[in-house]
């Protein structure tokens, strides 16, 4: 498995402009790979080959005087810039002849300098090395000091350098790493997700909501209503900006760090886990799209699959038509309808529930019958741990021949 491993850079002033010309390189050799392939398809010419873009836009545009600085970065970060863009060209074609599964992908589009997110990539092939004093070294760029929270697990085969909308460096080491198997439990839980709740267990215990968005609120709006008053083009817009981004940044990384902590405690305590696959993407188009958001589902449930994929767990994703709300867990009777202000239910077996911990025992009780049904654990694959959905299963009934006795009427009668 491949994993990626983040440290915070602080390169010098010298070393931030070598940067920016790298990044400005990568940009524009993009940029011009994509014009020589929506041009050639515009005037009916083949589709260019890697090879033959590779030459054009890199090689043969060094020998000119409109592209000679391209020569002042490393060639392995341009290159890595055409494989960024030949990989979104396969994307495309996949996604076009259904090979590729999920939402359609669209065709790559340029790249712009204004981008919040700017990252140039260096393989083995540019001998990046980490220095006896801990400083990573990059050809063409120097030895940026590193803050190494924890030490590398192995060799990495590429690191990606990135600045982020708040001006921060940040090297990201692709490791391949082995599975580590922890020690069996015996435990299992199956989770449901909620607003009011971040999630509730089916042991019943409830990890309450975080919100770290709507606590950052006040400080957001304070510094947008700040950004908001500075003339457009000025040095202080920039400085606002930059104060707006640094606070959105300190509220992600908050989210990112609470969601690791919560999901590498449930894998370590748990044997298996099953959980919900949420509609992320619709709910996000509603009313509460701001609170589905903030509580950044879509981001904790990865966590969990690869972490259980990684430390030998099972891990399922249940379908998300399932009812587990309106069935009772403890005689399976179904409820005709479960309005979200019915928190406590009592069945005709007259057992007492808590809606969402009843939800909880229902997706674990799905997760154990889909395990022992023969389907694959996380482990073992990431994409078959989940039940057939409207993505993949059919959303209507099969076709049925009528019975020979059935009312009906003649085609084409009135």
């Amino acid at each position: 498995m491949q994993l990626r491993y983040s440290y915070r850079l602080y390169p010098t002033a010298g070393q931030r402009e070598s940067l920016a010309r790298a990044f400005g390189c990568v940009r524009v050799v993009f940029n011009d790979g994509l014009r020589a392939r929506q041009e050639a398809r515009e005037n009916g010419l083949p589709y260019i080959s890697d090879g033959d873009l590779s030459k054009q836009v890199i090689t043969e545009a060094k020998k000119t005087t409109e592209r000679a600085w391209l020569g002042e970065v490393s060639a392995v970060v341009l290159q890595q810039a055409l494989a960024d863009l030949n990989t979104a060209y396969r994307n495309f074609f996949a996604s076009l002849s259904g090979k590729r599964k999920g939402p359609k992908v669209a065709l790559p589009r340029y790249r712009s300098k204004k981008d919040n997110r700017q990252a140039i990539r260096f393989t083995r092939n540019a001998r990046f090395t980490i220095t006896a004093g801990g400083k990573l070294r990059l050809p063409k760029i120097g030895d940026i000091p590193v803050r190494w929270s924890r030490d590398l697990p192995a060799e990495p085969s590429s690191v990606t350098v990135v600045k982020d909308s708040a001006g921060r460096y940040f090297a990201s080491f692709v490791i391949e790493t082995t599975d580590e198997a922890l020690p069996g439990r015996a435990q299992e839980v199956g989770i449901d997700l909620g607003l009011s709740h971040f999630a509730v267990l089916s042991d019943g215990r409830k990890v309450d909501n975080p919100r770290f968005l709507r606590k950052a609120e006040r400080q957001l709006r304070k510094a947008q209503r700040n950004l908001s008053r500075k003339e457009k083009g000025s040095a202080s817009r920039q400085k606002a900006k930059h104060a707006v981004a640094k606070a959105h940044a300190k509220v992600a990384d908050a989210r990112r760090d609470w969601a690791h902590k919560l999901s590498t405690a449930i894998v370590r305590d748990n044997q298996a886990v099953y959980v919900e696959n949420l509609a992320v993407s619709g709910l996000g188009r509603t009313r509460l799209a701001k609170s589905v958001h903030d509580a950044g589902w879509s981001q904790f449930v990865g966590m969990l699959e690869y972490k259980a994929a990684r430390y030998g767990r099972t891990f399922v994703k249940i379908d998300r038509w399932f009812p587990s709300s309106k069935m009772c867990s403890e005689c399976g009777t179904l409820q005709e309808s479960m309005p979200l202000n019915v928190r406590d239910w009592v069945c005709a077996c007259g057992a007492t529930h808590d809606r969402d911990i009843n939800a909880a025992l229902n997706v674990l009780a799905e997760g154990k019958r889909i395990v022992a049904a023969g389907r694959k654990p996380a482990a073992e694959t990431r994409q078959e741990a989940e039940t057939l959905n409207a993505c993949g299963g059919d959303v209507r009934p099969p076709l049925a021949v009528a019975d020979a006795d059935e009312a009906g009427s003649l085609r084409g009668a009135a």
